[in-house]
């Protein structure tokens, strides 16, 4: 979400451009990629406080320092924001948290390499300055006031713009962090079928990884306070739920949906422009006051897409966006249990068929008390851990049926037990944390930043 999109000066002036681009994301089976993105809380581990960008052990000098290693500088105007590698970026979210957006890659142990590569790069140069590293879906201890923001032109606009649409939107940009699993898809109806799993099953996983129970030094009442957050953020943004389910919906529908959602910005000349409340399909016709004759491009229709914030979300890949960030083992555990359940055919069938007790009633109610979910919420005539416990089951074997072994000779399975210590121990993140915090910790947060650290 971060930096600009690759640069696609295609004028687009009619609405199948904008299909088209999303049909252009489709690829057989054999180039099928997994893509992981993280964010980090960064903390000055003398303090336990946000950092800021500007200062001797600022962000921006996090990042300087990390050009030894090979990534080339993100700038905005004179302003560092981030690094690229290849198809790997290193990004900035307002209020500082470090997001590592992964390649897409064939397997999951790649996965796992690059992540702990990155944190190996991190690390070095964060016991230099004095940070940490932190994760969780909300920062335990800092008030909205208390965050920075960083020096990033789009996100001057969406701090104005967001009060303006929804209670906590600014939280949502400064304290909030997720894990992300990015999948592809070979064809319209395969798309379909992936999208209607994955939203019908998301709240499941916002419950398996909500690990954001504490905010600002005390609990705060919901499991998954990040997806609470989410939720209020801006409902037309985030409100695409039923539609998935709809008979009809596919490329075309989705653009529609995405056309009724006003812009945020538009990026120009090494800057960006307030576009706040403005319709696509104006930009299309060369007729925004703020640009007056300039037409969108495909590469303005990609960054609007960014914009939205749907749980689930349809690029030219699927993003899967309902997960607390957690540690690493966590980290890894997303996007093995998405490509065990989405990328295996059986396995799709038969996560079709988990869900097909669900209503869409039920489905939608999930996904409103997605925050609030614990293990023994009811998910239909069941409860959520008997659910997840079969979700899971289908996710190992659709992993075991890859047959991808990595330099241990372990299957992509091993990444999935995190997930089956929950369901066997009956304890989530946000469980795990609460008794920490009522016992241990004497009801004191400063011990999680240790507990957390991914360094």
């Amino acid at each position: 979400m971060s930096v600009p999109s690759t640069l696609n000066t295609t004028p687009v002036t009619h609405k199948r451009q904008l299909v088209s681009w999303l049909e252009t994301g489709a690829k057989s089976r054999e180039r099928w990629r997994v893509g992981t993105e993280h964010e980090k809380f960064m903390f000055d581990r003398a303090t336990l406080k946000p950092v800021p960008y500007e200062g001797e052990n600022g962000i921006g000098v996090l990042l300087d320092e990390l050009i030894a290693f090979k990534w080339n500088p993100v700038t905005e105007g004179d302003v560092l924001i981030g690094l690229r590698r290849g198809e790997t970026n290193i990004s900035l979210e307002p209020g500082g948290q470090l997001e590592l957006s992964g390649a897409p890659v064939s397997n999951l142990h790649e996965t796992a390499a690059e992540l702990y590569h990155h944190l190996d790069e991190v690390g070095s140069v964060c016991r230099v300055l004095g940070l940490g590293t932190m994760g969780l879906g909300f920062h335990p201890k800092a008030t909205r006031e208390q965050m920075p923001w960083m020096p990033k032109g789009r996100y001057r606009i969406m701090r104005n713009y967001m009060p303006k649409v929804g209670t906590l939107g600014l939280d949502m940009m400064t304290r909030t962090c997720t894990v992300q699993a990015n999948l592809d898809f070979s064809d319209e109806a395969d798309m379909v079928r992936k999208m209607r799993v994955s939203l019908a099953l998301q709240p499941i996983v916002t419950a398996l990884f909500a690990s954001s129970a504490l905010q600002e030094g005390k609990p705060s009442g919901m499991p998954s306070y990040r997806t609470h957050i989410w939720q209020h953020t801006d409902a037309q943004r985030y409100n695409a739920l039923a539609l998935v389910y709809e008979d009809g919906f596919g490329f075309e529908r989705y653009v529609d949906w995405a056309l009724s959602v006003p812009m945020y910005f538009a990026y120009r000349d090494g800057r960006y422009i307030d576009l706040t409340g403005q319709q696509f399909e104006t930009f299309m016709q060369g007729q925004l006051p703020e640009l007056p004759g300039d037409v969108a491009t495909l590469t303005d229709w990609a960054d609007h897409l960014t914009t939205l914030f749907p749980p689930v979300r349809l690029k030219r890949y699927i993003e899967m966006r309902g997960a607390d960030m957690g540690s690493t083992a966590m980290t890894l555990a997303l996007p093995a249990l998405w490509v065990g359940l989405l990328y295996d055919s059986v396995a799709l069938d038969e996560a079709e068929e988990l869900i097909r007790s669900l209503t869409l009633a039920d489905k939608l109610a999930l996904h409103d008390q997605a925050p609030l979910l614990k293990l023994d919420s009811p998910v239909g005539a069941r409860s959520l851990r008997s659910f997840a416990k079969d979700m899971l089951a289908i996710a190992a074997k659709g992993l075991a049926r890859r047959g991808i072994s990595g330099d241990e000779h372990f299957n992509e399975c091993v990444y999935l037990q995190p997930l089956q210590r929950i369901i066997e121990l009956g304890i989530t993140p946000a469980d795990e944390l609460l008794r920490h915090y009522f016992d241990e910790w004497g009801q004191s947060v400063d011990p999680v930043f240790q507990a957390a650290s991914l360094i």
